[in-house]
């Protein structure tokens, strides 16, 4: 019982901290976060992150990006795929090299120092819907073009990990084996983009009907968790975040008539419980130990972190025909790391690219910017010009 008192706390701390955040005219995932780092090991040591803490994290953000993806516009995803993709390329460029540098100049390895840019390449989207929803920005040309670059930066970020553990694996391995490692995980995400196009033409729609002929309580909705989870678990087995299949499953389900239906039962699935873990287990993961003689590496990384995906993208923006307003605001939504930050730094960790002490660092700048990430959005939606902002009907 003692995971349950500890769920109570956490859900107790997070809905307090979420409408005080409010209150202050900030988002409220601030709040959601702080609660996890004054709680957790960086502050009063009271909760620590554990399996079941970190499975209903996961839950909330699989739900979170599927909400996101009910809510998007799979024409103005469309629209605005080149721009998007140009984004995503140019914001991962940015991090490699800016981050890989400065950790050159702080006397790590070579490889190292490429694997710590490789980790701030890759953008995690799940707060920025979060705050993008909030101001009713999601289904925009420029959430739009946020949304469809994270997923693409998602993919670029993976296929860079990748690279790198397979030429870490060569050593006391042949290099063919890490090539053809490389190879199939390559295959495996093409399969998966390939049959999530399947899911959205056919099979989803297919399997809501079907949903909604059974004899049960809440079917369709039964049966968009289903799909939901379904996809994520197929993208985490395609070597992607689960975030991104969840993402698709959202679109697809979007695509049916039981969309407002779905819509309304997830939201209170997610909010009421798993969403608010996901936040607070991000602060939870933050610890101050062995820092001490690291806070101006700290400094710089959280600086670069922010601004290489700030102008890197917001630079992105700007090649495709955005005004400076509309690429600040892109700029300012794919700076956000969060889970997919913390993956791929548990990743390189577990395959010793890192040491504990540096594995902390990243975890540490990993928080600091996707906290500062939401101020920088917010900041860029109100200073964005209403005809800058779309309202398209849904498809």
């Amino acid at each position: 019982m003692t995971f349950i008192g500890t769920l109570c706390l956490l859900l107790i701390l997070t809905t307090l901290a979420g409408h005080l955040s409010n209150r202050l005219k900030m988002p409220s995932v601030i709040g959601q976060i702080l609660v996890g780092i004054l709680v957790g090991p960086a502050m009063l040591n009271m909760v620590h992150l554990n399996a079941l803490l970190n499975t209903f994290s996961q839950i909330g953000v699989i739900i979170l990006m599927f909400i996101g993806g009910l809510e998007s516009n799979l024409s103005l995803l469309k629209k605005y795929l080149r721009p998007a993709v140009i984004v995503a390329i140019i914001g991962v460029i940015f991090p490699v090299i800016l981050i890989g540098a400065a950790s050159l100049a702080f006397s790590f390895e070579p490889m190292v120092a490429v694997f710590i840019g490789v980790v701030f390449s890759a953008t995690s989207v799940s707060i920025s819907v979060e705050v993008l929803r909030d101001y009713q920005s999601l289904d925009t040309k420029e959430g739009a073009t946020i949304l469809g670059a994270a997923v693409a930066d998602d993919i670029i970020g993976v296929i860079l990990l990748s690279i790198m553990i397979s030429i870490m694996g060569t050593q006391g391995a042949a290099a063919g084996s890490s090539l053809i490692g490389l190879l199939w995980i390559v295959i495996e995400q093409l399969a998966f983009f390939g049959l999530t196009y399947l899911m959205v033409k056919w099979i989803v729609p297919y399997l809501m009907r079907v949903g909604e002929k059974l004899l049960m309580a809440s079917s369709v909705t039964i049966t968009s968790m289903v799909i939901c989870l379904g996809m994520a678990w197929l993208a985490d087995l395609a070597g992607l975040s689960g975030a991104v299949g969840a993402f698709f499953a959202g679109i697809a389900v979007a695509h049916t008539p039981y969309r407002n239906i779905i819509e309304n039962h997830m939201e209170p699935i997610g909010y009421a419980l798993f969403v608010p873990m996901f936040f607070a287990c991000i602060g939870l993961n933050m610890s101050l130990t062995h820092l001490g003689h690291s806070l101006g590496f700290v400094g710089v990384l959280t600086i670069l972190a922010c601004l290489s995906k700030l102008f890197g993208c917001g630079l992105g923006a700007l090649i495709n025909g955005f005004d400076i307003h509309s690429s600040y605001m892109i700029g300012s939504g794919m700076i956000s790391r969060g889970e997919m930050g913390l993956i791929t730094s548990q990743i390189g960790f577990s395959s010793h690219l890192v040491s504990e002490t540096n594995y902390s660092v990243l975890i540490l700048v990993i928080i600091l910017s996707t906290m500062i990430a939401p101020f920088l959005l917010k900041h860029a939606i109100h200073h964005l010009p209403q005809s800058g902002k779309v309202d398209l009907p849904m498809v």
